[in-house]
C-alpha cells in the first residue's frame, strides 16, 4: 500500500490559542482511505482539507451525487462544504474533552456518494496544543517528619495531572527550597512520571520544627506552562521505623461488570516498632480520583475491593497508589497495576448506512439496494461480528469495506408475487456466549406492466329480451389484471365487426370502465335470434397489454305476436261456407281453423274456443287442433244458417289472440243453400225517399245481378248433382292420415296429428283456397267475380285418360289429402301423395290424376 503523506507546520508566534497551528497529512490508499492532521482548538469554520481535490471529483459532481458524512463520532466537529468540496471545523475540538489521554487522538467517518454510490474512509487526527498547565490534586499539604529521619528519607511521593499530551505532558518537577531536602522525577510503567521528596539533611526539631516547600510541575510545551503545591512539614519526635510494603508493586485482573464488593487484592506492609508506632494503616495516595476510580481499600487489612462500575470499553487498567502509615507518621507507599479482562457485555449496533425503496421489479441481478454499518465495542473475539440475512429471498449480502455490508438483489423480482420483502439483518459476535443484533428493513417492489388483463372466462353467453329499452344493461364482463395502479387499470373495447352487414356498434356498447354491456337499439327476435360480439380489454401500462373474450348474446322471445289465421281466408270480396247435411252424425268433420303464431316456445302454442256458447249448440270447436265438429244431431229446428266465431289464443303472458268467422250452412240440397246463402252477403240500407234516377239505375242493376244470379245457380246445380251421385255411389274411400307435422323453426306452433283436405304451395297466402271435397264434406267456394275452380284450358288440355283437372293451392307450413273426382265414375277417391310420389312440402299447383 502506497501512502503519501504531506504535512504543514504553522507557528504563528506566543499565541497559540489565537493563532492556527495547522498541520495538514494526507494519506491517499487503493482501498479509498483519506487522512488529515489538524491541531485542536482551531476555530470554526477552519480548513480540515480539501476532500474534492484529494479524491479528484469536481465539486458539482459531489453536490449532485448527494455526498454526505456518515459517522456516530465525527458529526459534531467536523461537516462538508459541498460549494467548496471541502471539510471544515463545525465546532471547537478540545482535544482532552475527546480522547482524554489516548493518543493519538482521532476523528474517523465515512464520505458516502450515491449515483454511482461510492464510500470513502476518512481519518482526522487532532493535534494537541499546549493548552493545559500541570495540576496538583491538592495545592496544599501537611507533612510530619520525625527529627530522627536519616537523610535519604523519601517523605512524599506526588504526582501532577496534565491533559495534554507528547511534548506538551508533564516533563518534571522543581522544589524550593532545597536546603533540607531533594526531589527525584520516577516514570511509572504507563509512562507518566512522578516525584519522590527525600530527605537530604537530617533534621532538629529544636532549631527548626516546621518548614514550607514548594514543589513545581513543568510541562514539555512552548511556552512552558506550571502548576505547584505548597508543602508544610511539621518535625515530629522521633519514631525510627517506617512500615515496609512486602512487594514494590501488585499486579492483578478484574473482569469488567465485576460486582460491587468483589475483592480485587491485597496489599500488606510491617513496621518494625512496637506500640502505637508498629500499628500501619492503608490509604490510597491523595492522586486517587474517587469518581474515576471504582475502588475502595479497607484501611485496617489492606484488602482493595470493587466500590463502582467497571467498563473495559471505558478503561481497560488502573494504576493505584497505596501508602502505609504507621502512627508515628512513617509511611511507606507501592504501586498495584489492575488489568481489565473485557468480557462480552455488548451486542453488535447495527446502523443503516444508505437505503434504496421501492426496487423496479425488472431490476438485473446485483442492484445495490442498501448499505449497513455494523460495530461492536467488546475486543478481540468479542468483538468480531458475522452478519447474514433471512433465506429464501432474492437477496444477498457483501462486505465491502471493514465493518460495511452492502445488500444486493440476487436473482429476478416478481412484484406479483411478492410486492415488499421484510429484510432482517443479523449480526453476531464470535464472544462467549454469543450475543446478536437484528435490523428490520422494509423494500417494497415496484411494478412494470408485465401481466395483460385476464377474463375470467374465455366466452360467455347472455340474453336479452326482445322489444327492449335502448341503452338498457344487460350483462356485464369482468378482466383481472394482477399488476397494480395504472398498470392495472383495465378500459374495456369492442373489437370492430360486421353483423348483418352493420357495424357490431350498432346493436352493442360497452362501458369502458366496468365492462358493462348495454343494448344500443331494441331487438326483435322473429329477426335476430343470436349474434356473437368480441370484447377486448385493455390495461393502463405502457406499452399497454390487451386479451380478448367472445360474448354470444341470445335474444328470447317474448309474446309480442298474436296468432295468425291461414284457413279458412277472410275476404271483403268472396264468402266462403262450410255445407253440413242434415244428416251429419255426431262428430261430423265441419272444417278446420288453422293459425300460426311467428313466436316461439309456449308463446306460440295455441288454443281454439267458440267465442259464444248458446244453449243446444250444434258445434263445438277442439282446444288444440281447432277443428270443427258437431256436438250432435242436426235437427229440423236448426237453421240453415249459422255463423260461428272462432277465438284462437296463444299461450303467452299475456296471451294474445285473433278470431275468425266461419259460416256454417246446414242443408242437403244446394237451392236450399243457396237462398240462405244470399243473406250472408247481403248488408245494404233502402232509402225510401230515393229519385227516380236511382229507382230506375237499381232497376237496371237488379235485372244484371237477376242474369248472373241464374247462371251461377245453373253451374251450382250441376255440379250439386255429379257429387251428389259420387256420395251415393258404394266405391270405397282411402282415409289418409298425414304424419305429424311440426313448426320447421323449432317454436313447436303444430305438435298434433291433423287431417287436412287441402294441398297448397309456397305461394298460397297469395291465392284464395279453392278446392273440391265429397258431398258429405263439401264447401261451396263463391267468388265475387263467379270464376270455376276449373278454366277452360285445362279442361280441353286434360288427356282423355285422366279426370277433372283441379286447381289447388298450397302452404309451405301444411300439407292436405287432396279429394279426387274420377270421370266417368261415381265415386270418390282419397290418394295420399306418396301414392303419386309427390312430397308435401311441394304439392303441385295443378295434378292430374287417373281413372281407375
Amino acid at each position: 500500500m502506497a501512502i503519501m503523506q504531506v504535512e504543514w507546520k504553522y507557528v504563528l508566534g506566543c499565541r497559540m490559542l489565537e493563532q492556527a497551528f495547522v498541520v495538514f497529512l494526507l494519506f491517499t490508499a487503493a482501498v479509498g482511505q483519506i487522512r488529515y492532521s489538524i491541531p485542536e482548538e482551531m476555530r470554526k469554520g477552519s480548513l480540515v482539507g480539501n476532500i474534492a481535490q484529494d479524491l479528484g471529483l469536481d465539486p458539482t459532481r459531489m453536490k449532485k451525487g448527494g455526498a454526505r458524512i456518515v459517522s456516530d463520532e465525527s458529526g459534531d466537529f467536523i461537516e462538508l462544504n459541498l460549494d467548496k468540496g471541502i471539510l471544515v471545523v463545525k465546532d471547537r475540538i478540545d482535544r482532552e474533552q475527546l480522547c482524554g489521554q489516548t493518543s493519538p487522538c482521532s476523528l474517523s467517518f465515512e464520505l458516502i456518494m450515491l449515483n454511482p454510490m461510492q464510500l470513502h474512509s476518512v481519518t482526522v487526527e487532532i493535534l494537541d496544543v499546549n493548552d493545559n498547565a500541570p495540576v496538583f490534586n491538592e495545592n496544599e499539604i501537611q507533612l510530619e517528619i520525625l527529627e530522627s529521619a536519616l537523610p535519604g528519607t523519601r517523605i512524599l511521593q506526588e504526582t501532577a495531572t496534565d491533559a495534554d499530551v507528547g511534548v506538551n505532558a508533564l516533563h518534571g518537577y522543581t522544589l524550593t527550597p532545597t536546603g533540607n531536602f531533594n526531589i527525584k522525577t520516577q516514570t511509572s510503567l504507563s509512562g507518566g512520571k512522578y516525584v519522590e521528596v527525600y530527605l537530604n539533611v537530617a533534621l532538629d526539631r529544636e532549631k527548626e520544627d516546621s518548614l514550607v516547600l514548594t514543589l513545581t510541575a513543568l510541562d514539555g510545551g512552548n511556552p512552558q506552562k506550571s502548576g505547584s503545591m505548597k508543602i508544610t512539614i511539621l518535625v515530629l519526635d522521633t519514631n525510627d521505623n517506617v512500615p515496609v510494603f512486602t512487594q514494590l508493586m501488585y499486579k492483578t485482573e478484574v473482569i469488567e461488570n465485576a460486582g460491587r464488593g468483589t475483592t480485587v487484592t491485597t496489599v500488606s506492609a510491617t513496621d518494625a516498632d512496637q506500640g502505637s508506632y508498629g500499628l500501619v494503616s492503608y490509604h490510597f495516595s491523595r492522586v486517587f480520583d474517587k469518581k474515576s476510580d471504582p475502588f475502595t481499600i479497607d484501611e485496617h487489612t489492606g484488602v482493595i475491593t470493587v466500590a463502582g462500575d467497571i467498563d473495559y470499553e471505558k478503561k481497560r487498567n488502573y494504576e493505584l497508589t497505596i501508602q502505609a502509615k504507621d502512627q508515628g507518621g512513617h509511611m511507606d507507599s507501592t504501586k498495584v497495576i489492575i488489568d481489565v479482562i473485557d468480557v462480552n457485555d455488548n451486542e453488535p449496533v447495527i446502523a443503516l448506512t444508505s437505503f434504496s425503496s421501492p426496487v423496479s421489479e425488472d431490476s438485473p441481478s446485483g442492484t445495490t439496494v442498501a448499505i449497513i454499518n455494523v460495530k461492536d465495542v467488546d475486543s478481540g473475539s468479542n468483538g468480531k461480528v458475522d452478519c447474514f440475512i433471512n433465506k429464501n429471498i432474492p437477496f444477498s449480502i457483501q462486505s465491502s469495506l471493514k465493518n460495511y455490508y452492502t445488500l444486493l438483489t440476487d436473482g429476478k423480482l416478481d412484484r406479483e408475487k411478492n410486492s415488499e420483502y421484510n429484510i432482517t439483518f443479523t449480526a453476531i459476535d464470535k464472544g462467549e456466549p454469543q450475543l446478536a443484533a437484528n435490523k428490520t428493513i422494509n423494500i417494497k417492489v415496484s411494478d412494470i406492466n408485465d401481466n395483460a388483463p385476464v377474463f375470467k372466462q374465455s366466452s360467455y353467453s347472455a340474453s336479452i329480451k326482445e322489444n327492449n329499452s335502448p341503452g338498457m344493461s344487460f350483462f356485464s364482463v369482468s378482466a383481472r389484471d394482477d399488476d397494480w395502479n395504472q398498470n392495472a387499470r383495465i378500459s374495456y373495447f369492442l373489437i370492430d365487426s360486421e353483423f348483418n352487414g352493420n357495424p357490431i356498434s350498432s346493436y352493442i356498447s360497452v362501458n369502458a370502465d366496468n365492462g358493462a354491456l348495454h343494448a344500443v337499439r331494441a331487438f326483435d327476435y322473429e329477426q335476430t335470434k343470436s349474434f356473437e360480439v368480441h370484447i377486448k380489454a385493455q390495461d393502463g401500462g405502457s406499452p399497454p397489454l390487451a386479451s380478448n373474450t367472445t360474448l354470444k348474446i341470445s335474444v328470447l322471445d317474448e309474446n309480442d305476436n298474436a296468432p295468425q289465421i291461414l284457413y279458412p281466408v277472410q275476404s271483403s270480396s268472396s264468402v266462403v261456407a262450410e255445407i253440413v247435411p242434415r244428416s251429419a252424425d255426431m262428430g261430423y268433420l265441419v272444417t278446420k281453423v288453422v293459425a300460426v303464431d311467428v313466436d316461439s316456445g309456449q308463446n306460440a302454442w295455441l288454443s281454439y274456443k267458440l267465442q259464444k256458447a248458446v244453449e243446444r249448440a250444434l258445434f263445438e270447436v277442439g282446444v288444440h287442433n281447432g277443428e270443427i265438429r258437431t256436438v250432435r244431431q242436426v235437427t229440423d229446428k236448426d237453421a240453415v244458417k249459422q255463423k260461428l266465431t272462432v277465438i284462437v289464443e296463444d299461450n303467452g303472458q299475456p296471451s294474445r289472440s285473433a278470431t275468425v268467422t266461419v259460416n256454417v250452412a246446414v242443408a242437403d240440397s244446394f237451392p236450399e243453400v243457396l237462398s240462405e246463402f244470399t243473406d250472408f252477403t247481403r248488408d245494404k240500407d233502402y232509402n225510401d225517399n230515393l229519385t227516380l234516377y236511382l229507382v230506375l239505375a237499381l232497376a237496371v242493376v237488379s235485372f244484371l245481378f237477376i242474369t248472373c244470379l241464374v247462371v251461377i245457380i245453373s253451374v251450382k246445380i250441376y255440379r250439386w248433382r255429379q257429387s251428389r251421385v259420387l256420395y251415393q255411389s258404394n266405391l270405397p274411400v282411402i282415409p289418409y292420415y298425414p304424419p305429424h307435422y311440426a313448426d320447421t323453426t323449432g317454436t313447436g306452433t303444430l305438435k298434433h296429428v291433423y287431417n287436412y283436405e287441402v294441398c297448397m304451395t309456397t305461394d298460397s297466402r297469395k291465392s284464395d283456397l279453392k278446392y273440391l271435397r265429397p258431398v258429405s264434406q263439401s264447401l261451396l267456394s263463391v267468388d265475387g267475380g263467379g270464376t270455376d275452380t276449373m278454366t277452360l284450358e285445362q279442361r280441353n288440355n286434360a288427356p282423355s285418360e285422366y279426370s277433372t283437372l283441379v286447381s289447388l293451392h298450397s302452404s309451405t307450413n301444411f300439407g292436405f289429402i287432396c279429394y279426387l273426382l274420377f270421370q266417368n265414375s261415381t265415386s270418390v277417391k282419397a290418394l295420399p301423395f306418396s301414392t303419386l310420389d309427390i312430397d308435401v312440402g311441394s304439392c303441385p299447383k295443378h295434378v292430374l290424376f287417373p281413372v281407375r
